[in-house]
Formats: structure tokens, C-alpha cells, sequence
């Protein structure tokens, strides 16, 4: 089953299991995960990472990290947005800026 279905013996285990003791529907769905939510919508991630790919403001030769998170936050992206985050945005995607 695991083979056909491309999936871990595990999850297999794991459905199985979920199957027989709380029935069809929770077999079929996930529980909601703990966690915070992501706070930047997929929308905006693209967004940052295609100014990322964009030509450089006028007086530097390239983006910095500090420069994307700024001019994010002016566009209209995100309301607020650390370079630390913009690195990890930027860090997810196969792109590269070079």
C-alpha cells in the first residue's frame, strides 16, 4: 500500500490506525497543528521575492536585505517585515539573485 501510494509505512501505520479508532472522516483529514500561523501570505512572499529579482533602486548596485524590507513595507506587501524574514523568503526559493 505504501508503494502505490507513494507514502511512508509509517503514515500508512498512522492512517490505518486513525482509521479504526475515530472512523472514516478523521482518517481522511489532519488535525489543526499547533503553531503560529505564518504572519506573510504566499501572495506577498512572491511579491518580495520578484522585487528581489527586479533591477536595483537607483543609487545601489543591488538589493540588500534591508533595502527589500523597506521598500515591501512601502509597496504595500506586508505591513511590517524584518530583513531576517525576507532573508528566509528569499531562503525558500529556488532563485537566485546573481
Amino acid at each position: 500500500m505504501a508503494a502505490a501510494l507513494q507514502a511512508g509505512v509509517a503514515t500508512v501505520f498512522n492512517i490505518k490506525r486513525r482509521y479504526l479508532s475515530e472512523g472514516l472522516a478523521t482518517a481522511l483529514h489532519d488535525k489543526p497543528r499547533s503553531g503560529k500561523p505564518a504572519r506573510i501570505s504566499g501572495e506577498s512572499r512572491a511579491r518580495i521575492t520578484a522585487l528581489a529579482c527586479s533591477q536595483a533602486p537607483e543609487g545601489h548596485a543591488r538589493w540588500t536585505l534591508r533595502l527589500l524590507a523597506d521598500k515591501a513595507v512601502e509597496l504595500g506587501f506586508v505591513e511590517s517585515i524584518s530583513h531576517n524574514t525576507v532573508k528566509e523568503v528569499l531562503k525558500k526559493t529556488a532563485s537566485s539573485r546573481t
